[in-house]
């Protein structure tokens, strides 16, 4: 943002007006030579004077010598007949085992701003304009009207139904419990990690902070009180847990809890319906055709947006909603991100969503409620308990939707799209932004279609071009079958559909 700052505010304009994506272009690093390279050395000699270079020193000298060259050899043909000539091929183990050439990828492109209700106009089809509106600088959000059209989106919609929505599952128990039981943390480190203030107290919004996902109930206060009273964890029953309190507690006792609760739809952190819809190369025209039109409008490189997720349908009944979450997770040295995870080689305990950014399209119009909410959007500071206050959590998209800074209605072919992670100041992916919680305000009358692309890029950008370097690599030695299994799902690419 300070570069851009430093332009000329006409420039920055018009630059933002045209996002036609430009291919990055690669610095070469030259190379560097060391002060006195090209210096010869003092010549020293062999030996001082004074009788040290004798017959008997020299013998012996030479039998050293002899016996440290033999040995070199030796290895050396060792090595020779063990590994092959070099000068033919090193046959496929050898080459998978060879160091692979670095690759340098460009900067990740990221539309400016400018200021909130700045639009610019931009041709992401023939013979149409449309426009980009900013909505927020925290998170970096835009809206854009018109960008599918009213058949593609019942195409999309109607793609979904042939292929069968499932309901969205959050986390399921058991790998929570099995996640949980590998992280070695020890009770009193969890209450310090839960006791945000640092009082030696955990209150009812410090332990709402940190249990959204443990089987997929939504924790409300009066969740948490009645939890406590059930496995005894709070005996004078202020809701607020002493060190002692914490330590006497079974953490086992509320995994057995949670499981002998079965949440209803209206508990669950997400009500909703969804599918997969495949976009890449032999996919349906018009899913081909939406996927480069994405790429059009984010101006990032083609190996990006084609390697991520495929486009998600999801449909919310009446009562359905989603409460505020963020996109993608931070990556840790516990973590990994999912889509660069079978090149990483590397054995973790997590895995995230690395989604650089959404695009998300409204694919009807909503008769009742369905707003995207963005809670703290273009709050000046964020603070994660400041979420909590007097029993409101503007997190819980059914109680408190109307109480968040940004709402955005869905219109039919309208999308939005947001920056999940800030820059980290070298054209790559830095932190999470936090401003970017958002969730899906709850549905009073009718059903509401969305669709969301992710955009996935890794925040290590070595691992990265890992990752596209070995996806090119099974593109040119096994074709389709190199694709993942979901992209092997083209069952509605020849569908012929009257809308």
């Amino acid at each position: 943002m300070a570069a851009a700052a430093q332009r000329p505010e006409a420039a920055v304009a018009d630059e933002a007006a045209n996002p036609h994506w430009v291919p990055p272009e690669h610095s070469l690093a030259g190379a560097t030579t060391r002060p006195g390279d090209d210096q010869d050395a003092p010549v020293r000699p062999l030996c001082k004077p004074r009788g040290i270079c004798s017959r008997a020193y020299f013998l012996v000298l030479m039998v050293f010598v002899h016996l440290y060259l033999g040995n070199v050899l030796a290895l050396l043909l060792f090595v020779h007949y063990s590994n092959g000539d070099e000068s033919t091929d090193p046959g496929p183990q050898r080459r998978a085992q060879s160091p692979r050439p670095k690759s340098t990828l460009g900067p990740l492109t990221r539309l400016e701003g400018i200021k909130v209700g700045y639009e610019r106009k931009v041709q992401l089809v023939t013979d149409r304009d449309h426009f980009i509106r900013t909505l927020s600088l925290k998170p970096l959000l835009f809206e854009i009207p018109g960008f599918l059209s009213d058949e593609e989106c019942r195409l999309i919609i109607h793609l979904a139904q042939m292929k069968g929505l499932q309901r969205s599952q959050i986390l399921p128990t058991e790998e929570y419990e099995e996640a949980m039981s590998s992280m070695q943390v020890s009770q009193l480190d969890l209450f310090r990690l839960l006791d945000q203030n640092h009082d030696g107290r955990l209150q009812l919004r410090e332990v709402l902070a940190q249990t959204r996902l443990g089987n997929g109930r939504w924790m409300t206060p009066e969740n948490i009180q009645e939890m406590y009273s059930a496995i005894k964890a709070d005996p004078d029953g202020d809701g607020v847990l002493s060190l002692q309190e914490f330590s006497n507690m079974d953490l086992r006792d509320f995994h057995k809890y949670m499981r002998s609760h079965k949440a209803e739809s209206s508990e669950l952190v997400r009500n909703s319906h969804h599918t997969w819809l495949y976009q890449g190369e032999g996919a349906h025209h018009v899913m081909r055709a939406i996927r480069q039109r994405v790429l059009r409008l984010t101006r990032l490189s083609p190996e990006i947006v084609e390697l991520s997720e495929p486009l998600q349908v999801v449909r919310y009944g009446e009562g359905g909603h989603y409460h505020a979450h963020v996109d993608s997770g931070p990556v840790y040295p516990e973590t990994i991100c999912s889509h660069t995870k079978l090149v990483a080689n590397e054995s973790v305990p997590f895995e995230t969503s690395c989604r650089y950014m959404t695009v998300l399209f409204y694919l009807n119009n909503v008769t009742g409620g369905g707003e995207t909410v963005f809670p703290v959007a273009d709050n000046r500071t964020y603070d994660e308990m400041s979420l909590i206050q007097d029993d409101v959590d503007l997190r819980d998209t059914r109680r408190h939707c109307d109480k968040g800074n940004l709402r955005v209605k869905p219109r039919q072919g309208t999308a939005v799209f947001w920056y999940n992670y800030l820059p980290d100041g070298q054209g790559w992916v830095g932190d999470v932004d936090d401003y970017s919680l958002h969730g899906g305000c709850l549905v009073t009358r009718g059903t509401k279609w969305i669709a969301n692309n992710w955009i996935n890029v890794d925040p290590s950008r070595a691992r990265q071009a890992l990752f596209q370097q070995e996806m090119a690599r099974l593109a040119r030695e096994g074709g389709a079958n190199s694709q993942p299994e979901w992209a092997l799902d083209r069952s509605y690419s020849d569908a012929r559909v009257e809308l």
